[in-house]
């Protein structure tokens, strides 16, 4: 059996950088396959913008903000997917003159969505199997036991939800740290028992916090051998020697949280911003701070099979708290015809 699917990850997400005119750009994505992002999440690197998540099921005039509760809003901005990339108006989140931005983009199925009835409630869905990753949109059934199908034919290594015509948490669960507690994405609190998603199996998760009705998004992803890994780490406080993370993959793109207590941060790293060792570039889900880079402050090395930590920072490897991380690849370990990926 090959030691995985997916030869060519950039088919499934990439990253990509510019810099704004404050007028109108077409951004292009650079990997090897032409991508069309069913989920864009885009940040000023150098000001202190909105972090901003739209996707081709809620469409292109919707768009919910990380660091935030609130509700979906705000036409302008992004405005337009491309088959492989993006269109930009003058909105300064996304485009102000000679600031600098990026984007995350992954593929579901290219906005192409069906009704799914896996659950008791009707979800419109768009699922890429082969990637590990479904977008979900549905109204919420009036009660907390409301089962939504997440199509992904097993069970999610981590599910994400917002509230979209109303106030509410961004909810993360991640069944292998703990079946029956959240954290928040816009916030810094750890994993605690509440309400929202729950019981989370291989064709459906519980809305549980469905008796109010509203309408909600989900993503939902699993891990994929090569491809993509969602896990846990637990830190060690050592400086240069923190802990290797093995993914069986070179990361193009992480987010990690410290989810065993409170008060830390979610860091995001890729390696557009980051593209050699030791890697500094850092943003934030739960801010709308502008990028930090500076040497010695939360840094990692991206190596062929995984990622080191390389700081005694509490943001990444505080003695004895669990961190969780998400992170998809530049380059599986080998490929399914057996060639080993290059370090850095």
């Amino acid at each position: 059996m090959a030691y995985t699917t997916i030869d060519d990850p950039s088919a499934h997400h990439q990253s990509v950088l510019w810099t704004g005119n404050g007028g109108t750009q077409a951004i292009t994505f650079g990997g090897n396959s032409d991508l069309q992002p069913d989920l864009l999440w885009t940040k000023n690197r150098n000001d202190t913008h909105d972090p901003i998540i739209r996707d081709t099921s809620r469409g292109i005039s919707e768009r919910l903000l990380t660091h935030a509760t609130d509700a979906a809003g705000g036409a302008t901005g992004t405005t337009a997917f491309g088959s492989d990339g993006f269109t930009l108006d003058s909105t300064v989140t996304v485009n102000s003159n000679s600031n600098t931005f990026v984007a995350w983009g992954w593929k579901a199925n290219g906005g192409t969505t069906s009704s799914n009835t896996d659950g008791n409630v009707t979800v419109t869905l768009q699922a890429n199997t082969t990637a590990g990753f479904s977008i979900g949109t549905w109204t919420s059934n009036g009660n907390t036991n409301g089962t939504i199908g997440h199509g992904l034919g097993a069970r999610p290594d981590i599910v994400i939800t917002k509230e979209r015509n109303d106030t509410g948490n961004w909810n993360v669960l991640i069944p292998e740290y703990a079946s029956n507690e959240m954290a928040f994405l816009q916030s810094t609190n750890g994993f605690s028992a509440a309400s929202g998603i729950n019981t989370v199996g291989s064709s459906t998760f519980k809305d549980g916090d469905g008796a109010d009705g509203n309408t909600r998004v989900f993503y939902a992803f699993r891990s994929i051998k090569g491809y993509s890994k969602i896990g846990k780490y637990k830190g060690n406080g050592a400086e240069p020697g923190g802990p290797f993370i093995f993914t069986g993959f070179k990361p193009a793109w992480f987010i990690i949280h410290g989810a065993s207590e409170n008060g830390q941060a979610w860091f995001i790293g890729d390696n557009k911003r980051s593209p050699i060792n030791p890697c500094l570039a850092k943003l934030g889900s739960n801010v709308t701070a502008a990028e930090s880079a500076t040497a010695g402050d939360n840094n990692w090395d991206f190596l062929s099979n995984g990622f080191k930590i390389k700081t005694q920072d509490d943001g990444m490897n505080k003695n004895g708290v669990t961190y969780i991380y998400m992170a998809f690849a530049e380059n599986p370990f080998v490929s399914s015809e057996g060639i080993p990926t290059t370090a850095r």
